[in-house]
């Protein structure tokens, strides 16, 4: 017991991989958040609807869905490197393809362009939390994957800054008149094809700034050494392994968890641009309350990381659920800015969920860990379905965001009641697992 306790987060001998491999959680928090901004100006670009436009999550998402399963069979017959080496290189492949989609200003290419950009991110996420779970003393495991999802959001704040300095804040399709009326709308086909290949331009560069940036972090990790894995790890087949893990019932609640808790969080991070537009708040300046979110979801990371030494990890997601689930109450039926500071707090409540489910599922899973981090990978297709069924909410009487009243609220309140019935499943994820899985 007293060995336990005092077993170190990280062994000294595995500081420097640990860094290494900790910067990758900062690359798709930079992806991630990048791309969030992207729903709201892609529809004002191309004049698309709610639904149309939530089709930029539903790309960027279903990515991980796609080739989650295929990474781990690459970890799992080659090495962790191999794995991190073909992620960098889909993403940056991924990112680069903006650079023609733009040329041809083509809606479905962007989506494509995302599509390949996410097979990268699927290998990153796929590969790196089991490396990190494994890097140490089994005891501390949890405790070592919430330490390197905190660099995270530290990368999305970095997406977020690009995204409002290079492109929300230069938008011309965003402007308005004196009126608070949109101008784009009103312009000739001539001069509104000019702001459309402008502003299409504008949210390319940085993604082909970031392709080449992450071909250069691929050409040095191709030549630092990593630690060696056991080859017995690799004799094991992978059939056996995902039948024996679906006989856990702690990994089978914490991929269903998984799923709606991330769809919960794309569904609060994408639409609060829309819901401050609801009150008259632009783009460029709802990014300020996106900044809050993040600033406070990284808060409640090194925080929370903390707690998890004095309070069973099941215990306190699910007390966060219960937090995320009034705050929820509060962003639907509480009008004007106070909803959504409210929402800008649901972040903190979430802060803890993705690392801390993603542990207490892999939780003695051993070398079928592998394989099961690829099915906790590919949950993350909640942040492509559910986001879609949002707008779909969103579009119930039109366009606009107000067009009609469901319970008393403007359909952009309303349609939290997703992100509320998702952390209802966190909730109970949480009470099903206040005793550590055996």
């Amino acid at each position: 017991m007293n060995s336990k306790n005092k077993a170190a987060v990280v062994p000294k001998e595995l500081v420097i991989p640990f860094v290494l491999i900790t910067s990758l959680f900062a690359l798709w928090g930079f992806a991630n958040d990048i791309t969030n901004p992207m729903v709201s100006a892609f529809k004002k670009i191309l004049e698309l609807n709610n639904t149309q436009a939530s089709w930029v999550q539903a790309a960027f998402y279903g990515g991980y869905f796609t080739m989650a399963l295929p990474a781990a069979y690459v970890v799992k017959k080659y090495s962790y490197k191999i794995g991190i080496l073909v992620g960098l290189g889909l993403y940056a492949t991924g990112a680069l393809l903006f650079f023609p989609a733009a040329a041809l200003e083509n809606y479905t290419f962007f989506l494509a362009a995302l599509y390949i950009l996410t097979f990268g991110l699927a290998f990153l996420e796929t590969t790196a939390n089991p490396f990190i779970l494994s890097m140490g003393d089994e005891a501390t495991a949890t405790q070592r994957l919430n330490l390197a999802q905190a660099f995270n959001p530290l990368g999305a704040l970095m997406g977020l800054l690009v995204a409002q300095t290079f492109i929300l804040g230069s938008l011309q399709s965003d402007d308005v008149d004196a009126q608070g009326n949109g101008i784009y709308e009103t312009l000739s086909s001539s001069a509104k094809a000019a702001v459309k290949t402008a502003d299409l331009e504008l949210i390319r560069n940085p993604y082909v700034a970031l392709g080449i940036f992450v071909l250069l972090l691929l050409v040095l990790i191709a030549f630092v050494k990593m630690p060696e894995e056991s080859k017995s790890h690799k004799t094991s087949n992978m059939w056996e392994s995902i039948k024996r893990i679906y006989k856990k019932e702690h990994f089978v609640g914490g991929v269903i968890a998984q799923l709606f808790y991330v769809g919960a969080q794309i569904m609060c991070w994408t639409y609060i641009y829309q819901y401050a537009e609801n009150l008259g708040i632009n783009n460029q300046k709802a990014v300020n309350y996106a900044y809050a979110a993040l600033i406070i979801f990284l808060t409640g990371r090194f925080i929370f990381t903390y707690v998890l030494k004095f309070i069973n990890a099941g215990r306190l997601i699910m007390y966060l659920g219960i937090l995320a689930a009034v705050c929820c109450l509060g962003t639907i039926f509480i009008s004007g800015e106070g909803g959504l500071y409210v929402l800008v707090l649901t972040s903190f409540c979430m802060s803890l969920m993705f690392p801390t489910i993603y542990g207490i599922a892999l939780n003695g899973l051993g070398e079928d860990a592998k394989p099961a981090s690829a099915f906790l990978v590919m949950a993350i297709v909640g942040g492509a379905f559910m986001p879609i069924l949002q707008g779909m909410i969103l579009d119930i009487g039109g366009q606009g965001y107000n067009d009609v009243l469901i319970l008393g609220v403007p359909e952009v309140n309303f349609s939290f009641i997703l992100p509320l019935v998702s952390f209802l499943v966190v909730i109970l994820f949480g009470y099903r697992n206040l005793n550590p899985a055996k």
